[in-house]
């Protein structure tokens, strides 16, 4: 499947949508739900965007718990299934480096899985932190930086894992201080993912005047063995929250 201009994301997007169906992948469903929801009822947030929401999945949830969750993404197929899912919701056009929003707008900022997908990283964690409140909260779901160090050349859709006799031996990375984009693809959807050391992130946030307020590598939760195997052994998310200073 040849890649669009937007990291392959408009020509993915029914596969994209066929694969999720509307229920989310293991990773989401098994790690990362829990956690951050959580992490949005702390907040006490009653306003949200969520950057890069794809078919509104997140929106969704987070207006079940009273949020008011508008959900920003570029790819035109992915906002019409999160309208025809939720069509009483705010789902607007648009880009992370350009977010098209007042200063101070939000209590709650999401990125949910959508670093990874976005060219300019630092000017998208520099607009999120200008919609933001003084006094709001920046939630980000990301992959862990070793993770997406795939090895170059490495077999697409193995991740970083080596196999012997059918079972994961370990996890290899390289070239790990060099950002850099790679293509991946699964069930259909072929797209570019960014690799960036963490301190490349981390670097990002205290430059846009964020506070840390927590970091987790949130263990898995359901009941697959074969992915209990691969999520505990290797990490696979991480999950930060961000205060901006009142």
């Amino acid at each position: 499947m040849a890649q669009d201009q937007d990291g392959g994301w408009q020509a993915s997007a029914q596969a994209w949508i066929d694969h999720l169906g509307g229920a989310g992948d293991q990773g989401r469903i098994d790690v990362l739900d829990a956690p951050m929801m959580a992490a949005a009822k702390d907040s006490g947030a009653v306003t949200a965007l969520d950057v890069g929401c794809g078919e509104g999945r997140f929106c969704r949830m987070l207006r079940s718990i009273g949020i008011t969750a508008v959900g920003l993404d570029p790819t035109p197929q992915l906002l019409s299934r999160a309208r025809e899912l939720d069509p009483d919701a705010d789902y607007q056009s648009g880009r992370a480096e350009h977010l098209p929003f007042d200063d101070n707008s939000f209590d709650l900022v999401v990125s949910y899985l959508s670093l990874i997908d976005i060219p300019d990283h630092m000017r998208a964690i520099a607009e999120m932190a200008r919609v933001l409140t003084p006094g709001g909260r920046l939630l980000v779901a990301n992959l862990n930086p070793f993770v997406t160090a795939v090895p170059r050349n490495w077999p697409e859709g193995r991740g970083g894992w080596v196999h012997e006799a059918g079972a994961r031996r370990y996890f290899a990375i390289d070239d790990y201080m060099a950002g850099r984009g790679y293509a991946t693809s699964w069930a259909g959807i072929r797209i570019t993912n960014y690799h960036r050391p963490l301190s490349d992130y981390m670097s990002a946030f205290l430059g846009a005047g964020l506070v840390l307020r927590a970091y987790e590598e949130p263990g898995y939760t359901g009941r697959d063995p074969d992915a209990a195997d691969k999520f505990r052994r290797v990490p696979w998310f991480n999950m930060m929250i961000w205060d901006k200073p009142a």
